[in-house]
């Protein structure tokens, strides 16, 4: 299954920092199966973000991950630029990663995560460190591959054999 992969951050994309969220989510996707279409670091632009989100969907990619730009900074915008282009709202995955990273750290609750359907695309917004998404990742990619099987008309069970 195919994933792209979205950095927001002023300073990646100027060339000021280097990005260490993208490479480490690519990696964690490859490690389980994952082929990484798409890979881009984009400055935190909504417009910018929300045409490259819409751009990987439009191409196919069925889950499409971003990193940054979702805490309280005025140039966080990752979560505005998703619920702009996602057509259904699927709340439960920022929630159980929200639910999951308070176990880690009190400051997870500053997170403004979002995550949606539009066409045949998962978008979830990730957290920025590396850390912060590698724990995001580990803890919902079980979850994960069932929900794109469900969302793509591979599986159609979401009850669980006995």
């Amino acid at each position: 299954m195919k994933v792209g992969i979205i950095t927001a951050s002023d300073k990646g994309y100027a060339g000021e920092r280097e990005d260490l969220s993208g490479p480490k989510i690519a990696s964690i996707m490859v490690e389980h199966g994952y082929e990484v279409a798409r890979y881009v670091v984009l400055p935190d632009d909504k417009q910018m973000l929300a045409d490259e989100m819409i751009s990987m969907s439009d191409q196919g990619i069925p889950l499409i991950l971003t990193t940054g730009g979702t805490g309280f900074s005025k140039r966080d915008v990752t979560p505005e630029a998703t619920k702009m282009v996602i057509e259904k709202e699927v709340n439960g995955i920022p929630m159980a990663i929200l639910n999951y990273s308070l176990s880690i750290t009190d400051r997870a609750m500053l997170s403004r995560a979002a995550a949606g359907i539009r066409k045949d695309s998962l978008i979830i917004n990730l957290p920025g460190s590396p850390k912060a998404v590698e724990e995001a990742l580990v803890y919902i990619l079980p979850s994960l591959k069932h929900g794109l099987e469900i969302m793509l008309g591979l599986d159609s069970e979401c009850a669980r054999k006995a």
